[in-house]
């Protein structure tokens, strides 16, 4: 059942973005040895079995994990977020860390625009605005000039992608248990992802599986925590806060990589965390005297 709880559900999104983060800085660290289709296997293995050793521990019964009437839902949505993941993996192998986060900003424009004919939610004037100032700022720190590498294509497509993702999570959330939910995640994932990694295939290191079940780790807990902040607030006022993981990527692409943000990024990034700011205090707003926001 969905809950009506917007600020715990965003301040859950904000950390989930934080942790989605550090596994992307960990993809792009090991992309020089391993191709982006085997990390998002690998990654998706451990999240499997993670899911599998809790429910395990909790003697929750293997058939609570997968009984479902909506898999066909549930698969659809693995295959979006292993596209998004894959592309995203892809992209960070050739740009820097921030530059293709940044792309994969479009993504809650495309959020508010398919929450209203898929889900029927309303979307007023602000929470427009709000986006709209935030892929402003998303162009002040990406700078565009010169020619393109043709990568940027794929953070593109994993905007897209993870746009879909986000809006079949609210569709699943009103019915479905939240370790369903994951276990498909996890499961399904892993089904979609072991038909590509045979071409890309490289033996396994202990260093190679540490790194799965490391980054498996952070997703499992990204993941759960998405799924609860769609049960507590609509995808369409979450989706400004996509924004804060640039921060993220800033501050790690500065430590990892040594990438020093320019004036250009702080101020992108001041204009995005404001116009996520804005939105909460709208949706604060609205909430009170119950109007549009």
């Amino acid at each position: 059942m969905a809950l009506d709880r917007p600020f715990f559900g965003i301040a859950l999104f904000v950390f989930a973005n934080a942790l989605t983060a550090i596994i992307n800085a960990v993809a792009k660290v090991y992309s020089d040895e391993m191709h982006a289709f085997q990390v998002t296997w690998g990654y998706f293995l451990a999240m499997t079995v993670y899911i599998l050793v809790f429910a395990a521990m909790k003697r929750i019964p293997l058939r609570k994990l997968y009984n479902s009437q909506r898999v066909g839902l549930h698969m659809l949505r693995s295959a979006t977020i292993v596209t998004s993941i894959c592309s995203l993996f892809l992209g960070l192998a050739y740009l820097p860390m921030a530059d293709t986060i940044a792309i994969t900003f479009a993504s809650p424009f495309i959020i508010t625009v398919l929450s209203i004919p898929v889900l029927g939610e309303k979307v007023g004037l602000h929470r427009w605005s709000a986006v709209l100032v935030g892929l402003v700022g998303v162009l002040i720190v990406i700078k565009p000039s010169g020619s393109m590498h043709w990568a940027v294509v794929m953070p593109a497509i994993s905007a897209f992608a993870f746009a879909s993702f986000q809006i079949i999570t609210r569709k699943l959330s009103s019915t479905e248990p939240t370790l369903v939910a994951l276990f498909y995640t996890g499961a399904g994932s892993l089904l979609w992802s072991s038909l590509i990694v045979g071409f890309v295939w490289i033996p396994l290191t202990p260093a190679f599986v540490a790194m799965f079940f490391g980054i498996g780790l952070l997703g499992v807990a990204a993941h759960f925590m998405m799924i609860r902040a769609a049960e507590g607030a609509p995808v369409s006022l979450l989706a400004p806060f996509n924004y804060t993981k640039l921060i993220w990527a800033t501050i790690l692409g500065y430590y990892l990589f040594g990438h020093i943000p320019g004036l250009h990024v702080l101020t992108g990034t001041v204009i995005i965390v404001c116009s996520g700011l804005y939105v909460l205090w709208r949706e604060q707003h609205a909430r009170r005297a119950r109007i549009p926001s």
